[in-house]
């Protein structure tokens, strides 16, 4: 698919058509990663990590589970 590149400010921009940006789920506000490479552009959408619990327990093991943290007495309203 042919685009136009146009100036916006005192960069250059190109608009995603509809169609690529369903393709690849992007949508306003995403974030894109732009580079370069040789003659190229590249432009490749920002993911960012799922993280379960789960898996993230597993994780944990004797060297780096920490003890229990004591934050003191109540000074307001908490409830404990």
């Amino acid at each position: 698919m042919i685009a136009t590149v146009r100036k916006w400010g005192n960069s250059l921009g190109v608009r995603i058509p509809k169609s690529v940006a369903q393709d690849t789920r992007l949508h306003e506000g995403s974030q894109i990663d732009v580079r370069g490479e040789g003659s190229r552009v590249v432009i490749v959408p920002v993911t960012k990590p799922v993280f379960r619990l789960a898996d993230l327990l597993k994780k944990v093991n004797k060297e780096n589970l920490h003890k229990e943290a004591d934050f003191g007495a109540p000074v307001g309203k908490e409830v404990w």
